[in-house]
C-alpha cells in the first residue's frame, strides 16, 4: 500500500507524482474487483486513467456504487454505444467528431484557443489533470497529446487575444490549468493583464476537488496580483466537500477570488433531488456559489452517465422555492452550437394585457402586462 507522512501528503507535487496511472499503482491504493480489473484493461486501450492518492482516499472501499469511485475508476460501460452518436444525422451532417463533439465550433488557427462567442475565448494551458474524470467530455485528449502547451504556443494564444479588441473575457482551461507551475501560470496572467481590453480572467479547475493541496499560500499571494480573477470549480457530490477542499476554497476567498461551482448531472451519482440539495447546501456553507448544472455531454465514452433531461428539470423544479434562491444552479445543455438553458416553464399563458404565471407549488396568478414589442 502507498504510505507517506503528512508533510508529503500535503504537498501537491507529491500528489501529482504519486497519482495512479497503471493498474498496479491503483491496486496499491484501492481494492479492485475482477470486473474493474477487466474494464481497466479494455477501456485503457481507448481512454487513459489517472487519479491522485487524495481523491482515491475519499472512496468508500466496500461500496461498488460509491460516487467518487464511479467518477474515477474505469467502467466497461465506457465502451457502450448507447446513443449511436455516429448515426445521429445532426452530428453527421455537421461533421462533428463523436469522440469530442463539442469542439468543432469556435476552433481557430491557434490550437490552444477556442473562440466560440464574440467577446470571450477559451485558452488551453495543458491537457494534464490530476485525475482523469470518467465523465469528461475531453477524455479522448487526456493523456494522449502533449501534456503542456509549449511556450511558443502560449505566446501565440496571447497574441491572438491581444490582436482582437472584442475579447474582454479569457477562460483558462485544460486539462486543468492549475497543474502548471506558479511561475508559468504567472507568466500567462501577467501577459494577459498587459492587454487593455481583457477585463476578466477566469480559471476552470477541478483542483479543489481532486488535489486541494495545490492551493498553497504562495499560489494565492501570486494570483491576487492579477485581479479580477474568478474561479469555477467542479464539485459533483457532497462527499467531495472535505476539510481539505474547504481549506483550499477558504484560501482562494481570502485572496479575493470568487469561487463558483459547475456540476455535471451524472446518472447514479447525483441525479436525485436529495443529493443535489445536500450538495448545493454544502457549497453555500463553504461560500461557493452553485453556478451551472450541466446536462452530461453527448460524448463517446461517457454516454452511460447521461440522464433524461426530465430528471434535471425535476431537480431544478424541486430546488426552486424549496431552498435559497442562489442555491439553485442554472441547468444547461451544451451542443456544438453552444450552451442552451433548460428551465422549467413558469409562464403558462399570455393574453391582451396580462400574463398567467405559476409558482413552485403550482398556484396560478394572473398579472397585468403592458403590451410592447421588442
Amino acid at each position: 500500500m502507498l504510505t507517506t507522512d503528512a508533510t508529503a501528503w500535503d504537498d501537491w507535487r507529491w500528489q501529482l507524482a504519486n497519482s495512479a496511472t497503471t493498474l498496479e499503482a491503483l491496486k496499491d491504493q484501492l481494492s479492485i474487483t475482477p470486473d474493474e480489473e477487466e474494464a481497466f484493461h479494455k477501456v485503457g486501450e481507448r481512454y487513459s486513467f489517472r487519479a491522485t492518492p487524495y481523491y482515491l482516499s475519499l472512496i468508500e472501499k466496500d461500496n461498488p456504487n460509491d460516487p467518487i469511485r464511479l467518477q474515477a475508476i474505469p467502467s466497461i460501460k465506457e465502451l457502450d454505444d448507447i446513443f449511436h452518436i455516429d448515426q445521429l444525422s445532426s452530428f453527421h451532417k455537421s461533421g462533428v467528431d463523436s469522440e469530442n463533439p463539442l469542439w468543432k465550433e469556435g476552433k481557430t488557427d491557434v490550437p490552444c484557443i477556442v473562440h466560440r462567442y464574440p467577446d470571450r475565448v477559451l485558452f488551453y494551458l495543458t491537457n494534464l489533470c490530476p485525475t482523469f474524470c470518467r465523465h469528461c467530455s475531453r477524455k479522448i485528449r487526456a493523456g494522449r497529446e502533449s501534456m503542456v502547451s509549449d511556450q511558443a504556443l502560449i505566446d501565440r494564444g496571447i497574441a491572438y487575444i491581444a490582436e482582437r479588441p472584442e475579447i474582454r473575457d479569457v477562460l483558462l482551461s485544460g486539462g486543468d490549468p492549475l497543474t502548471v507551475s506558479d511561475s508559468k501560470l504567472e507568466y500567462v496572467l501577467s501577459r494577459l493583464r498587459q492587454i487593455p481590453h481583457v477585463q476578466i480572467i477566469r480559471i476552470g479547475t477541478r483542483i479543489p476537488v481532486t488535489m486541494p493541496q495545490r492551493i498553497t499560500p504562495e499560489f494565492c499571494q501570486m494570483i491576487k496580483k492579477y485581479h479580477p480573477i474568478w474561479i469555477n470549480t467542479h464539485f459533483n457530490h457532497p462527499n467531495e466537500i472535505t476539510s481539505e477542499a474547504k481549506l483550499a476554497i477558504e484560501r482562494l476567498l481570502e485572496a479575493g477570488v470568487p469561487v463558483g461551482n459547475q456540476s455535471v448531472l451524472l446518472k447514479g451519482i447525483n441525479d436525485s433531488v436529495e443529493v443535489m440539495k445536500e450538495l448545493v447546501h454544502k457549497l453555500l456553507i463553504a461560500r461557493v456559489r452553485p453556478y451551472y448544472l450541466y446536462h452530461a455531454d453527448l460524448v463517446r465514452g461517457a454516454e452511460h452517465f447521461r440522464t433524461s433531461i426530465n430528471v434535471g428539470m425535476h431537480i431544478i423544479e424541486s430546488l426552486r422555492g424549496h431552498t435559497t434562491g442562489f442555491a439553485v444552479p442554472q441547468y444547461v445543455i451544451c451542443t456544438p452550437l453552444g450552451k442552451t438553458p433548460l428551465n422549467p416553464n413558469y409562464v403558462i399563458g399570455t393574453g391582451p394585457g396580462y400574463i398567467v404565471l405559476r409558482n413552485y407549488e403550482w398556484r396560478i396568478w394572473k398579472d397585468p402586462d403592458r403590451h410592447e414589442t421588442t
